[in-house]
């Protein structure tokens, strides 16, 4: 998972010809016919990271704000969790330490 959220700091550090504003990226956003929600964007993110997939993590990260993609992958994260502990039995504290290889608290 810190491979997620170390490609997240990344984008925030995107060069300048990369910043909105420049006539590059704005033309490229507009030849997009399709706009992207932020709940979109994070899921295939991090079903990209999960698959090691280097092009569609470039493209999903493209499609909104890294505010917004963090956003998204932390909400992400957090119905994840309380799915699988409704799931399991457990509670959310209990499962987040499990997929983080974390000892019981």
């Amino acid at each position: 998972m810190s491979g997620i959220f170390g490609r997240l700091r990344s984008i925030g550090r995107r060069t300048a010809a990369e910043q909105p504003g420049n006539p590059s990226r704005e033309t490229a956003r507009k030849e997009r016919k399709r706009t992207y929600n932020l709940f979109e964007a994070a899921a295939v993110y991090v079903a990209a990271c999960a698959e090691d997939d280097q092009e569609q993590i470039d493209e999903a990260a493209a499609w909104v704000s890294p505010e917004a993609l963090s956003f998204g992958v932390n909400e992400l994260a957090c119905r994840a969790v309380v799915a699988l502990a409704r799931e399991r039995d457990e509670s959310p504290q209990a499962v987040a330490r499990t997929l983080l290889g974390l000892p019981a608290a």
